[in-house]
């Protein structure tokens, strides 16, 4: 109590000294803003102690406001003072740098060695040759299309991922695909349909369709067949897939309320204005593994023969199965399927999903691989890969994988000028990248930034190529597993194809033995349901 009557003792005078230097002020006027400060302070100190909200404002009135104040800033002084150039958060400084470098031109050279740590664990190196390849075309392309598809597409092994109009801004979605169309390679849209700002730009487009089938949809939020034939016409659309989950939040729904939704917005995922825009957690178009078999081949049809696939964060690894058994069921194969692993991006995830939700990359697209490898399709269908991915060692080791072509979101977010300030979810994103704010977004320049994001494709493809080369191929789809070492503990190092090795092919239709636990999983799957025979997962 002591310490109480204390405060408002101290306070009570500063109150009195203010009420002095007030009168002072008129025949000093130079303590006329010291006496304001003392009076804004005696008022900020005074509520301090009466509001009920903060307890450390109570304890320790205007001094307890430093701690909100560091605590607001807290990322930047990270950021720029205390992490060191390795730390993850999520990405570190010199991956952003490399980025940096090759999005403007900038040689992405490091003097005095490495400052990895190549005796720890964890540390991966690729095998090179004694003749190693010049490679001078480094505009490396594959076609997805499977036997089903009239036309397919001659798609970049590098490609930027969904990421949708709302999410990013009206200038960040024109400058991506802009640039997607000054380098000649994809640019997916994210689930939140095809806005004027992708068109715009020219560049080819993936239309990603989610649950809440924008830009497709019934007023009653269903599909539509009719409204999805007339946006997939569109020639710059060159693919369609189907968002059955994403690494960052899986099995999570969304919703943007009515108060977020501009008339651009509306326009692109064909939603009412004033009405919130709710994304299920599920399909409503089909429930089982055959049900979706007949959707994807429905869509290749209403779209004229385009490549139609879906994009998945592996979780219950019996439920991908049971899509395989349905393809083998049906003689329904998509044309593609992308991985998303879980250390995906996203402009806002709950804490518990983004952390503890979905299979990592690397594990979903071996098992992946490995799942159509035993069935017997895996000719048949192309995969990419998603998470993480902005490097060329990156993009090497998922080939390597099993993966066809890779996808980066962040990368690009980069390459347009993100700084990685992690308040996408704010609407007051720094940079114009990740905000609907007008006066925020104008600062980013669109011809500029779009330069930067051709320039960073080219310049990673390049490196891509000089890192194919130096391994003695001439072409990186033809990295292997045993292409890349890494160290398991301090002292042993393992071969790829040790950990993640290509499974035999047919080896599930054969019931082969296997070590990975694969064939029970194929036992326990059905083409009829994603619910298992037993309890298992």
């Amino acid at each position: 109590m002591i310490s109480r009557y204390l405060r408002y003792s101290v306070l009570m005078a500063a109150g009195a000294l203010a009420l002095a230097l007030t009168v002072a002020m008129i025949w000093w006027g130079w303590l006329f803003s010291l006496a304001l400060l003392f009076w804004l302070l005696t008022g900020l100190g005074v509520y301090d102690l009466i509001q009920t909200r903060h307890s450390i404002l109570r304890n320790y009135p205007i001094m307890g406001h430093l701690r909100f104040l560091f605590e607001e800033i807290r990322p930047e002084i990270r950021q720029y003072l205390i992490e060191s150039d390795k730390d993850e958060e999520p990405f570190s400084r010199d991956e952003r740098t490399l980025v940096y470098q090759r999005a403007k031109n900038i040689e992405a050279a490091r003097p005095f060695g490495t400052t990895q740590r190549v005796y720890e664990s964890g540390y991966q190196w690729l095998t090179h040759s004694t003749r190693p390849k010049h490679i001078t075309d480094s505009d490396f392309r594959v076609r997805i299309g499977g036997p089903d598809c009239t036309q397919p597409y001659d798609a970049s092994i590098y490609n930027i991922s969904a990421m949708s109009f709302g999410a990013l801004s009206a200038n960040a979605i024109l400058a991506l695909n802009t640039g997607a169309k000054k380098g000649g390679f994809a640019h997916d849209t994210g689930e939140g349909g095809i806005s004027r700002y992708h068109r715009t730009g020219g560049g080819d487009l993936i239309y990603e369709i989610g649950s809440g089938y924008f830009g497709c949809r019934n007023d009653d939020g269903s599909f539509s067949p009719e409204r999805f034939s007339v946006t997939a016409a569109d020639p710059q659309v060159k693919m369609i897939e189907i968002k059955l989950s994403q690494g960052a939040k899986p099995g999570h729904g969304g919703m943007l309320p009515a108060a977020k939704i501009s008339p651009e917005i509306a326009e692109a995922r064909g939603v009412p204005m004033g009405v919130d825009c709710i994304s299920p957690p599920s399909h409503s178009a089909f429930s089982t593994p055959l049900e979706m078999m007949a959707f994807i081949a429905q869509l290749r049809e209403l779209s004229g023969g385009k490549p139609v696939g879906f994009k998945l964060c592996i979780g219950h690894r019996r439920e991908f199965m049971c899509m395989v058994k349905a393809m083998l069921e049906t003689g329904i194969t998509p044309d593609f399927i992308v991985i998303d692993g879980k250390e995906g991006g996203t402009g806002a995830a709950p804490q518990e999903f983004a952390n503890h939700m979905g299979m990592p990359l690397i594990e979903g697209l071996t098992f992946a691989h490995n799942t159509l490898r035993g069935a017997g399709i895996r000719h048949k269908i192309r995969i990419g890969a998603s998470a993480k991915l902005i490097s060329a060692f990156d993009i090497a080791k998922v080939l390597a994988l099993g993966a066809d072509w890779a996808n980066s979101a962040r990368g690009f977010m980069f390459a347009v000028g993100c700084i990685q300030a992690q308040s996408c979810h704010t609407n007051r994103c720094p940079v114009g990248v990740a905000t609907q704010d007008p006066r925020r977004q104008h600062a980013l320049v669109v011809p500029d930034k779009a330069e930067r994001v051709a320039n960073f494709h080219r310049n990673t493809l390049k490196a891509l190529a000089e890192f194919t080369g130096a391994a003695g191929l001439d072409h990186p789809g033809k990295f292997m597993p045993q292409h890349f070492l890494m160290r398991e503990k301090d002292r042993n190092m393992v071969v790829g194809d040790e950990v993640y090795p290509y499974m035999p092919v047919g080896f599930l239709l054969r019931e082969d033995d296997d070590r990975f636990g694969y064939l029970s999983r194929w036992r326990r799957a059905r083409a009829e349901a994603f619910e298992p025979v037993d309890d298992g997962i």
